[in-house]
């Protein structure tokens, strides 16, 4: 609970404005409230005061308007506590900042200001002059950009004197003080010290400490997943255990124990992968109970996702370089940013420490597209790069005890090879039910405009006309081959092949009959084939052919396509073979930054490149004959709203677990793959569990797997019911949250709606 000082802050002379489902509540400062509908705060707008409101973009919605000028808390929120959770709501709020919880919607209005206050307070009070010196240059840049709290938070900061234009734009320069990551030796390669199920009960008590409920199918199911991390008998022949684990047994600190154990043994990586960033997110809390201390979990616990998830200092460095362009309210935005960058446990934009309810407020240009989205990254050449989000978190997941993932990085990973040419060898995959569906998407071929669009502007980078501020194959490499003339004649080669793919605004041409080159023209003829033949081309919805009997032209656009996609195959692979030579010859004067930024190039080329290109090849190559038996090809337009997304020619494994377990489970030593819905419920329980085998691919292996299932230890029969509600028009919102409502509060909570 935050209690306030003898001289509280200043708070903006405005009212604090709360919109309810039914009609808003505007409390002046001098404690006058009054009642007011959408409309009659429309007809306010023009002549009323900047309010206090929380998350902007709601309350317009809720007043059935655009947005409109105010003071946010949610901002405040956002530079007083970056990288803190909290939810978007003024229940949120207070609860964030140990304040009352609001009983209605006048209170909720006086816990505006009472937030606002809150978070000014702790401004007068930040720990250090570093601190307070860091928040008011940042102040001032967001000030001069007109933030509507800059005035209040430089009061409570206790300044008044304003900087010049450049101290306050290098203030936003966060990543100077920013810790570098340093490059060590490679870890050794883990002991084969086994985990016994008396180690894995024991770990689990000590996680879960005194006075814990007792859960005997949890220690019961801690007991068999430690024989995922015994050692491997024959290469080829991991131990592999399904585990099913009813909702309520406590799977994931089930399996933590005995991974945990492992990893301490062995001084090797654990990785734990899942399908949905909610389990992550679970995880991640989980593990606080391993490792109660913050700093001591940092060292050992990673939480490893793909570039296209963590903000890139160069991006956010050119969208600072852009203000005295387009005008210094972008400092608002960057501001925050540049908070939040200086607070982050690891730079995670997409289910990590950031707000996602910043998107919301500024949108995406100054926000989640300051990712490294588009593959651009120039590794060792970015004069951020020992500053590096992704790089630092690489190198830190060597050295963990836990690494936790998601299923689709963890096969992209394996079937690159690791990192460094190195794979874990044991395995938890959580969500196991998944596997199949995720391996469908890893393994899976699209020759299609979006992708093709995606290779080209990865290989070219930003062209004339694109907004896209993509660099390149040119901008990443030519300074690493500056003096190897084969080099920069395969990178020319490359260049102009590549334009054969879809270019900015295919969609437009293909649709519209004006196409560009090969691909185009190809796709051109798959889209009038798929339109010609689905029956539902009147529907919003994605449509689908077969790619049989092809209609006229389209067999002579593919083998046009095919010999420009082996026109732009033969330089890459040109290019890939002296990028080796290069590690060979110059290994005496190679730097490790080079030779990582190398190697990371040449493996992005054979993955994003030659694989792919590989791949659309054989895809063309088999146009009109037979498809290989272990997959199923067909013409499909992506659609949304009723609007081409997407046209191309699509490749899928018949059965993809046959890759994953070739790429990911064959080559590990000990797997645990567990769920609460492993199997089916057909009454066959031989056959469920067989199904349970193929779908996670380890019917596919020489060892056979173990089986378990703990049963839930919830009364679902007897505590189960079924309302079917027949007295509410389901297409009011207002009607329809005012039931759940009264469910909600009926059940005394927990429930899901």
């Amino acid at each position: 609970m935050i209690t306030p000082d003898a001289s509280p802050p200043l708070l903006p002379d405005a009212p604090a404005l709360v919109a309810g489902l039914t009609h808003a509540v505007l409390l002046s400062s001098d404690g006058e409230i009054e009642d007011l509908d959408a409309r009659a705060w429309q007809l306010r707008l023009a002549t009323q005061p900047r309010p206090i409101v929380c998350y902007l973009p709601a309350v317009a919605q809720r007043l059935r308007c655009e947005r409109f000028a105010c003071h946010d808390v949610l901002e405040l929120f956002a530079f007083v506590r970056p990288a803190e959770f909290v939810l978007p709501t003024i229940s949120g709020l207070a609860q964030a900042l140990g304040l009352p919880l609001p009983s209605n919607i006048e209170k909720e209005a006086e816990t505006l200001f009472s937030a606002a206050a809150a978070l000014l307070h702790e401004l007068k009070t930040l720990p250090s002059d570093r601190a307070v010196k860091s928040a008011r240059s940042i102040a001032h840049a967001m000030n001069r950009g007109g933030w509507s709290w800059g005035a209040v938070v430089l009061a409570a900061l206790a300044d008044s004197e304003t900087p010049s234009a450049r101290v306050m734009t290098d203030a936003l320069r966060v990543w100077k003080n920013l810790p570098d990551w340093e490059e060590g030796p490679p870890p050794a390669p883990p002991g084969n010290h086994p985990v016994s199920a008396t180690d894995s009960k024991d770990r689990l008590r000590e996680i879960l400490g005194r006075g814990a409920e007792k859960r005997p199918q949890q220690a019961a199911y801690a007991a068999i997943g430690a024989g995922a991390f015994a050692p491997i008998d024959r290469a080829g022949e991991p131990h592999i255990i399904l585990a099913e684990a009813g909702t309520g047994v406590g799977k994931t600190l089930g399996y933590i124990a005995p991974a945990s154990i492992w990893a301490e043994r062995n001084k090797g990586a654990v990785w734990i992968s899942t399908f949905t960033r909610n389990l992550q997110r679970q995880l991640d809390g989980e593990l606080d109970r391993l490792h109660p201390n913050p700093d001591d979990k940092a060292g050992r616990v990673v939480i490893r996702k793909g570039r296209e998830n963590y903000l890139c200092l160069l991006n956010f460095e050119e969208a600072i370089n852009r203000i005295p362009t387009r005008g210094p309210g972008d400092a608002i935005a960057l501001g925050l940013m540049a908070r939040w960058i200086r607070a982050s446990r690891d730079g995670d934009m997409v289910g990590g420490d950031f707000p996602a309810w910043l998107v919301n407020l500024f949108g995406r240009p100054l926000t989640l597209d300051l990712t490294d989205t588009r593959g651009e990254c120039v590794y060792s050449a970015c004069p951020h790069y020992g500053k590096c989000f992704v790089e630092h978190t690489v190198r830190r997941a060597k050295l963990a005890d836990i690494v936790v993932a998601n299923h689709a990085l963890v096969m992209v990973q394996a079937a690159m090879g690791g990192d460094e040419g190195v794979l874990p060898t044991r395995y938890v995959f959580d969500e196991g039910h998944h596997l199949f569906d995720a391996a469908d998407a890893a393994f899976s071929a699209h020759l299609s405009g979006r992708e093709g669009a995606d290779l080209r502007r990865w290989l070219i980078g930003a062209e004339e006309g694109s907004r896209s501020r993509s660099r390149g194959l040119r901008t990443r490499l030519e300074d690493l081959i500056a003096d190897n003339q084969a080099a920069l004649e395969a990178l020319d080669d490359i260049l102009q092949a590549a334009h054969a793919l879809p270019g900015p605004a295919w969609g437009q041409r293909i649709s519209g009959g004006q196409t560009k080159g090969p691909a185009e023209a190809f796709l051109a003829l798959v889209r009038q084939q798929v339109y010609a033949r689905d029956g539902d081309s009147g529907t919003q919805y994605a449509l689908e052919t077969e790619p049989t009997s092809p209609v006229p032209g389209l067999m002579e656009a593919a083998q046009t396509l095919d010999l420009a996609l082996k026109r732009l195959t033969l330089p890459l692979k040109r290019l890939i073979t002296t990028l080796a030579n290069m590690l060979d010859e110059s290994a005496e004067v190679l730097e490790t930054a080079q030779r990582n930024r190398i190697t990371a190039l040449a493996q992005s080329l054979q993955r994003r490149g030659l694989q792919q290109l590989q791949a659309w090849s054989d895809m063309l190559g088999s146009l009109g004959g037979e498809v290989p038996e272990d997959f199923v090809d067909w013409f499909g337009v992506e659609r949304s709203g009723g609007r081409d997304v997407d046209v191309g020619f699509f490749r899928h494994w018949i059965d993809p677990t046959r890759p994953f377990s070739k790429t990911v489970l064959e080559p590990a030593h000990g797997v645990l793959i567990t769920s609460a819905t492993l199997r089916d419920r057909s009454g066959d329980e031989e056959q469920d569990w067989f199904t349970a085998e193929r779908r996670t691919g380890s019917v596919h292996l020489i060892s056979e797997a173990r089986r378990d299932a703990q049963i839930s230890p919830f009364d679902y029969p007897g505590k189960t019911r079924v309302l079917v509600v027949g007295d509410v028009n389901k297409t009011n919102g207002n009607a329809v949250s005012a039931a759940y409502r009264e469910l909600f509060m009926a059940a005394g909570g927990g429930g899901l709606g």
